[in-house]
């Protein structure tokens, strides 16, 4: 927010090119409206070479409107997702803390007004135009996702999020490049530590052993398959739907000299041929895109190849609410993210899992490890912010930034959970599990 020509607010200094008085004015009289409640003081101002921007300060962060006809939506639909519409494509900035803008979002979806304050704020916004002035001719987010989770769909959803740059992707992830929850054993871990810890932990909890047969269901750019394979000699398979992870991890294999352990492909889950092929199976990060319909389906196939007694990890986000509704954060997420991306609860997942004839072992609530992955990713990113730019554009940057910080304090707040459920297929020779968990956190 530099080079600004700043103005306090008087009726002589309301004069714009490209806004009315009247309109600058009724802009205004909604901020005043909507955030007179709003915890710190708030201070109003108009900037600008046209005089068309306005201020709002807090003690916490700035916002900067750069466009009054923000406001138009966001009375009108009652919700603050034109705020991020808004800020994705430029028309507003945030300057200082971002996590407390976002606390934005709880205080307007909570609001309620009088009557006449509502007419009030109706008819002021009747008043602003109807469109923005400066929108990009196609905003970000504009595509659409049926949730059909056809192979055509899922391949097309997975590419949106996940082929956006390798080269991005590694500016603000670790080393290994995990795109997934961390697993901290102490707040001073660093993220590199912290995803060498999951990692680590997931082995551990399918009990691999050297020649077993492994596969990592969405195996990302490698890591979980390199890191099976090297440190605990098993014969590795991962596949993707992405081109660009597929790429990036058959590069790594070669690098790393895995290719006598190691295979990757492009494929759909449901493409998986054969049966009881696998010893041990992992899905991290990876069901939240199959569909809450699909469940069956998804089940139904690692239970098909992994063989009898095999383990079966599946570590992937959950919801504090049944189903997958329509709501702002779901409205969002969808638009911007994780396109044709449902989530349900945890006693939900592991009822699927159970109705499939999966026998559940071990469930690991990992939610407060995934608010400090999502917080050192959102620190890297900014840190990295103009590299970042070099490969993506600025509204692609805002949308990573923002999704991430707003995913760190959903679960904080625990509206999302993420969870580790560890079960096997009934059948075997041997006890599918050891009696304690003593072998999974026994020293290595």
């Amino acid at each position: 927010m530099n080079d600004r020509n700043n103005h306090l607010v008087t009726p002589a200094a309301l004069v714009a090119d490209s806004f009315s008085n009247a309109q600058i004015e009724a802009a205004l009289r909604i901020l005043k409206h909507l955030l007179h409640n709003f915890p710190g003081a708030t201070a109003f101002r108009v900037l600008g070479e046209k005089l068309d921007q306005i201020e709002i300060a807090t003690p916490k962060f700035t916002l900067l409107l750069r466009d009054p006809t923000v406001l138009r939506k966001l009375v009108f639909g009652r919700s603050p997702l034109p705020l991020a519409d808004a800020y994705i494509n430029g028309l507003i900035d945030i300057d200082g803390d971002l996590y407390a803008a976002l606390g934005l979002k709880q205080y307007f979806a909570s609001f309620d007004f009088s009557l006449a304050t509502r007419w009030a704020l109706l008819r002021d916004a009747w008043r602003l135009p109807s469109k923005p002035r400066n929108l990009p001719t196609t905003p970000f987010g504009s595509g659409e996702f049926a949730h059909k989770h056809s192979r055509s769909s899922d391949q097309a959803a997975i590419s949106f999020h996940y082929d956006v740059s390798n080269s991005f992707y590694k500016l603000w992830l670790d080393k290994q490049m995990v795109y997934s929850c961390a697993y901290f054993h102490s707040l001073e871990d660093t993220l590199e530590q912290a995803q060498e810890n999951k990692l680590d932990h997931i082995c551990r909890k399918l009990r691999l052993k050297p020649g077993e047969r492994f596969l990592d269901v969405g195996c990302g750019w490698g890591a979980m398959v390199c890191w099976a394979a090297s440190h605990y000699g098993v014969k590795a398979h991962g596949i993707t739907l992405s081109e660009k992870q597929y790429e990036y991890a058959q590069a790594r294999i070669q690098a790393e000299g895995l290719g006598h352990l190691v295979t990757v492909e492009l494929r759909d889950y449901r493409d998986l041929e054969g049966e009881s092929v696998y010893d041990k199976i992992s899905s991290i990060g990876m069901f939240e895109h199959v569909g809450l319909a699909n469940l069956p389906v998804y089940n139904a196939t690692i239970k098909r190849v992994l063989r009898p007694g095999g383990l079966f990890l599946n570590h992937g986000i959950t919801h504090d609410e049944e189903g997958w509704q329509r709501t702002i954060d779901t409205e969002f997420i969808n638009r911007y993210v994780f396109p044709d991306g449902e989530l349900d609860t945890v006693s939900n997942i592991q009822r699927r899992m159970e109705q499939t004839g999966f026998e559940i072992h071990d469930v690991e609530a990992l939610r407060p490890h995934y608010a400090l992955t999502l917080r050192q990713w959102v620190s890297r990113l900014e840190d990295h912010r103009e590299e970042a730019l070099q490969y993506v554009g600025e509204s692609a940057y805002r949308v990573w930034r923002l999704y991430m910080a707003a995913c760190a304090l959903e679960f904080e707040y625990g509206g999302t959970g993420i969870y580790q459920i560890l079960a096997s297929k009934p059948g075997g020779a041997e006890a599918a599990v050891p009696l304690t968990r003593n072998d999974i956190y026994a020293a290595s």
